[in-house]
């Protein structure tokens, strides 16, 4: 397993960016009543957000980040690391990261990543954004989004009800007052084809195989994580996982033995939102409330690729923005 500790970083604010258009599954053509009705009670996604074609991932990470520039205060001068993650960007060629840094109008001796990252990316995104700061590059900006929806078959009732779109802004700094942050990543490509989308076709999602995958892996992962940096699952103060669905994330929280309290949803109000779940999640959760300060929490991202991967880190006195609708 890929255990590891990241010193003297800290993240010092959230943002997140949603769709104006909202679908809500109780009234979808696609259930009869009483389809519906169970299908809100068995995933819990009664709303989601929809992009449209003509707004992209990288149009909901940008109002995100400016946003967020602005409630800290950032002088765009001083942030030294861009990283995108998406697996809709603008285009294949060139990556989307420069546009953003661009648009953001962040200096030229800004470095910008592109990575391609769905379920677990943000937490993959926090691990390699963590790694990279130092005394010599001080302010990162880990930028991850998707609008998934475009990919998928509109009539194709596995998916349709189930994913979202949404972009989102986490701000990190090096700070040598900062709480270790403890990461556990893994993979297993033999299991790609579970979500795939080719070229050409349409997404498409092995549900029953996503289920049991997730049922397997994430709680030993998390485990062996609570064990390695030697912080007791009772002392989580909350559990942000991947907004998969409700019967796959309330059976690993019981595995856990982590309270429903201590574990944030936002299911109900924006669906699956891929790679963004983890930190919009956080961002409806707390933005109206001082709750978040000095927390010690755990996230958890799995799905595409087969990938998965959980942090555990102190959060204190971060800013949390208000949730942008375009």
């Amino acid at each position: 397993m890929a255990l590891f500790s990241v010193d003297n970083v800290r993240i010092a604010g959230i943002s997140a960016a949603i769709p104006k258009i909202e679908v809500r599954n109780q009234f979808s053509p696609l259930f009869e009543k009483n389809e519906a009705t169970q299908f809100i009670n068995t995933t819990g996604i009664d709303s989601r957000r929809i992009s449209g074609r003509n707004l992209k991932a990288s149009d909901l990470c940008t109002a995100s980040a400016s946003k967020l520039i602005a409630d800290l205060n950032w002088n765009v001068n001083d942030i030294d690391i861009l990283i995108f993650v998406s697996q809709t960007p603008d285009q294949t060629i060139p990556g989307t990261s420069t546009s953003i840094q661009h648009k953001l109008g962040l200096p030229n001796t800004c470095m910008s990543v592109d990575i391609n990252q769905g379920c677990s990316g943000y937490v993959y995104g926090l691990s390699i954004l963590a790694n990279l700061l130092s005394p010599q590059l001080k302010k990162g900006l880990l930028l991850v989004g998707d609008t998934i929806t475009d990919l998928l078959d509109p009539i194709d009732k596995s998916v349709i009800p189930v994913f979202s779109d949404a972009g989102t802004a986490t701000a990190m700094e090096y700070c040598t007052e900062a709480s270790s942050m403890y990461f556990n990543l893994q993979s297993d490509g033999s299991g790609k084809s579970a979500i795939e989308q080719k070229p050409g076709e349409f997404m498409k999602m092995k549900g029953l195989e996503v289920f049991n995958f997730g049922l397997r892996e994430v709680a030993p992962n998390i485990e062996a994580l609570s064990s390695f940096s030697k912080t007791p699952l009772s002392s989580i103060d909350y559990l942000l996982l991947h907004q998969a669905n409700l019967l796959l994330n309330e059976s690993i929280r019981k595995k856990l033995g982590i309270s429903k309290d201590k574990t944030p949803y936002s299911l109900n109000k924006y669906g699956n939102t891929s790679n963004a779940s983890i930190a919009l999640t956080f961002v409806n959760s707390f933005h109206e409330t001082t709750d978040m300060n000095n927390g010690l929490y755990c996230f958890s991202g799995f799905g595409v690729g087969l990938l998965w991967g959980s942090c555990i880190l102190q959060i204190s006195d971060i800013v949390c923005s208000n949730i942008i609708e375009l």
